[in-house]
């Protein structure tokens, strides 16, 4: 049966005072300011957990001066604000990793053409002894393996970043609660 994507999924902090949930060495206003590493990964493990046409969530249970004080610097802001700032950072990694791909497949390519000549200049020159025939195939194989990483870039490399992306992209999205405890 397929999860409608009405249903949210809920990730629940519970904390004693605002700071905990920010890095104490980032002097940027509230709103622009970095989640502490260890409060975002607790967020991002939760939200790994939800379905993915689940809507996110974020619960936060503070103290009742602390809710005024979370309220009236933009804590819902700043949440979204540092997920959608990994969101983009995550988007540049993958045009790097592009980029990079593109410049692997280019150099592959050519020593793939380069080996592939050498091979019929062996085969010509050399002749069809055993030899002959090793280093003919070596140099098509040499071809084939400097493919190698081309290929894993743009079949495997990405997949982690894409779905990194969607899930930073979801957590900026999330629905943020303060709640008083």
């Amino acid at each position: 049966m397929k999860e409608s994507t009405s249903e949210s999924g809920v990730i629940e902090i519970r904390l004693r005072e605002l700071s905990q949930l920010f890095n104490s060495l980032d002097p940027s206003p509230f709103h622009e300011r970095e989640l502490d590493d260890d409060a975002a990964d607790y967020i991002v493990s939760w939200a790994r957990e939800l379905p993915k046409q689940a809507r996110i969530r974020i619960v936060i249970h503070l103290p009742e001066a602390e809710v005024r004080r979370a309220e009236e610097r933009g804590l819902e802001l700043a949440i979204t604000n540092h997920f959608a700032e990994r969101a983009a950072a995550v988007e540049r990694e993958q045009r790097e990793l592009s980029r990079l791909g593109t410049r692997y497949l280019a150099i592959g390519i050519f020593v793939l053409l380069v080996c592939l000549g050498a091979s019929q200049i062996a085969r010509a020159n050399l002749g069809s002894g055993p030899l002959a025939r090793a280093i003919e195939e070596g140099l098509v194989i040499l071809g084939w393996v400097a493919n190698w990483r081309p290929i894993e870039t743009f079949l495997y490399d990405g997949w982690p970043l894409r779905r990194r992306h969607a899930l930073y992209r979801r957590l900026a999205a999330a629905a943020v609660e303060i709640v008083a405890r």
